[in-house]
């Protein structure tokens, strides 16, 4: 079976509730090589992960996160919204995928400024779309970074070459083997999201994408394990 990286959405979440230190230890313990995290910033500037920009939908207070300082959010829910930091530090040698939902450039580069603190450049890649990579790129020239595009156009050279990424990042229906052949020739590596079913993932591995992000890491690391015929 071919190397494909295992990337747990938003950590384990089907077992876990997402974007939590628990729910990144269960991606790595059920077989995630990376754990995709969304990050965003408190009042205060500190990076934390969050994917919505309210506390409503996972910690059932109707408070956004912009208007809430760091020490204020450990409050409301009892630490359980960790800071980049200690997601950084509980990843350990496991790669982070840091997505950035609605990011600014000042969001932007306070949380690349944090993951360059933390020593963690070299296991973190960035994904998002255009406005957020090229604010990546801009705040950090050696920056890894999957671009996420949910488009059967290509994305135009004089873009490539400004966000320079290393990978395409696509919604998983887009893909098929010709596209994927033609991004490998183009030399990029392909990565799809968000793919929970056995049969999508199998039809992702033989189409011959290079990463898979789901929410079931346990059930991907499965397939690679038996072959695509299991």
């Amino acid at each position: 079976m071919r190397n494909v990286t295992v990337v747990g959405h938003r950590g384990d979440p089907y077992r876990v509730r997402e974007n939590t230190l628990p729910s990144l230890r269960s991606a790595r313990a059920h077989g995630a090589d990376a754990v995709e995290v969304d990050v965003r910033l408190t009042r205060d500037g500190v990076p934390v992960l969050l994917h919505d920009d309210t506390l409503k939908r996972l910690w059932h207070h109707d408070r956004p996160l912009s208007a809430l300082s760091y020490d204020e959010v450990r409050g409301i829910t009892a630490g359980g919204v960790p800071s980049l930091a200690d997601a950084l530090d509980t990843a350990r040698d496991h790669r982070l995928m840091l997505d950035l939902p609605g990011g600014d450039l000042s969001s932007v580069r306070a949380i690349v400024g944090a993951v360059h603190d933390c020593g963690a450049a070299d296991r973190v890649y960035y994904c998002a779309g255009t406005t957020a990579m090229l604010d990546v790129r801009a705040a950090d020239p050696g920056a890894e970074i999957a671009l996420t595009w949910t488009s059967l156009a290509p994305p135009r050279p004089a873009l490539l070459d400004a966000v320079k990424p290393r990978w395409l990042n696509y919604r998983f229906g887009l893909l098929d083997g010709a596209l994927v052949d033609r991004i490998h020739q183009d030399g990029y590596l392909v990565s799809a999201w968000t793919a929970d079913t056995r049969r999508t993932m199998r039809k992702l591995i033989l189409s011959g994408v290079d990463s898979v992000t789901t929410n079931r890491p346990d059930a991907l690391a499965a397939v690679l394990r038996r072959g695509t015929r299991s």
